[in-house]
């Protein structure tokens, strides 16, 4: 069975995700604001919650329409072949959000889009009542400008969740994020990474899976695995596929620092979990007393700013320090994200590349710079 699958993303990661999926092989891939689709089977579905760096959960979409009144809303969720996916048993919770449109009561919605989801169910297996005690299939609904997305979900937990991350300090970045700034800063199995105010590890361990080639959904499991209508092997084998591609015999290293000792201890932690311990060492130390080392090496950091750690005052200073120790210089790379529109101005120079995107709320840029 042919579906169309929607991945939704940070605002700004949509071509990196929609280039992550072409490589893998899916089909009809295309970017839209805030998501990427393409169409494929169970297996390509697989595939993609394994793989994805960048996306934040791999749903199918079940039909699209416009909807101005319940009535509507009913007719067409009533529609959709409900039974393809949900079993006699299966729970099916309904949660959404609704954004300028006439339908603007969440609850509401959940309610029409519930009734009519039990309506096509019952005609489907003669029933009058379900028990929902099998494993649950969300369904989720978008409305935005009245028109109306109504998908499954297959991940389960966010697709940032890795597993390696039980812990974190405060602030951490988003392991998507993380895994973007490490693709946009060009890191490669051959390269020596340095984040020089590391925090919990997430960016130096996003880096390390790239360039070891580990599948960042590898040790962990989604909701779509508890479903009857996917065949039994379809994620083992995309798991196997995965451990295949692995690659451990390549001289990418890194490094991480920080002052605070706690966090260090975490990102250690972390680094172990994800399986990139041999190839991470984390050291106590100032941004202000670092010194690069001669050669070749990719800086990649989320630096602590006003609205997040730091008050608006050290931030800057910090910016101005961080200009002051990361020169131009042959070989070396920078690839910085923060919320502060004056940070070439206090960093010192112009960025090479700037991308917009979001860290958690805050509206966000990542500079690049290119000696």
């Amino acid at each position: 069975m042919t579906m169309t699958f929607c991945a939704p993303c940070i605002f700004g990661l949509e071509g990196i995700c929609a280039n992550e999926f072409r490589f893998l092989g899916l089909e009809n891939v295309r970017a839209e604001n805030g998501r990427v689709l393409f169409d494929g089977d169970f297996s390509d579905m697989a595939r993609a919650n394994i793989n994805a760096r960048y996306a934040e959960r791999i749903q199918i979409l079940l039909d699209e329409f416009r909807a101005t009144t319940f009535e509507q809303l009913f007719e067409r969720v009533k529609a959709i072949n409900w039974a393809d996916f949900i079993g006699m048993s299966d729970a099916f919770p309904v949660k959404g959000s609704c954004l300028n449109s006439k339908l603007m009561s969440v609850p509401d919605c959940q309610k029409i889009i519930k009734k009519a989801v039990a309506d096509s169910l019952s005609k489907r297996y003669m029933l009058s009542w379900f028990e929902e005690t099998g494993a649950p299939r969300q369904i989720q609904f978008l409305i935005i400008n009245d028109r109306v997305s109504i998908l499954l979900d297959t991940s389960g937990a966010g697709l940032h969740k890795r597993g390696y991350r039980a812990q974190a300090n405060e602030a951490p970045i988003k392991e998507t994020l993380a895994a973007a700034m490490a693709e946009l800063a060009g890191v490669r199995p051959n390269h020596f990474v340095i984040d020089p105010m590391c925090g919990s590890g997430t960016i130096l361990i996003e880096a390390a899976t790239k360039a070891l080639r580990i599948a960042p959904g590898l040790n962990r499991y989604f909701a779509a695995e508890l479903w009857s209508c996917v065949p039994d092997n379809v994620f083992e084998a995309e798991r196997e596929l995965a451990r295949s591609k692995i690659n451990r015999d390549c001289s990418f290293r890194a490094e991480g620092y920080d002052i605070d000792a706690e966090a260090l201890e975490i990102a250690k932690s972390n680094a172990e979990k994800a399986g990139v311990a041999d190839v991470i060492s984390f050291s106590r130390r100032d941004v202000r007393d670092i010194t690069l080392p001669d050669g070749y090496c990719t800086v990649i950091t989320n630096p602590p700013y006003g609205e997040r750690l730091l008050d608006l005052r050290a931030a800057e200073e910090l910016y101005k320090v961080m200009g002051e120790r990361f020169i131009p210089e042959s070989g070396k790379r920078y690839t910085i994200i923060t919320p502060d529109d004056d940070f070439e101005k206090l960093f010192g120079r112009k960025a090479d590349k700037r991308r917009k995107t979001y860290n958690g709320t805050l509206k966000c840029q990542i500079y690049m710079f290119r000696s």
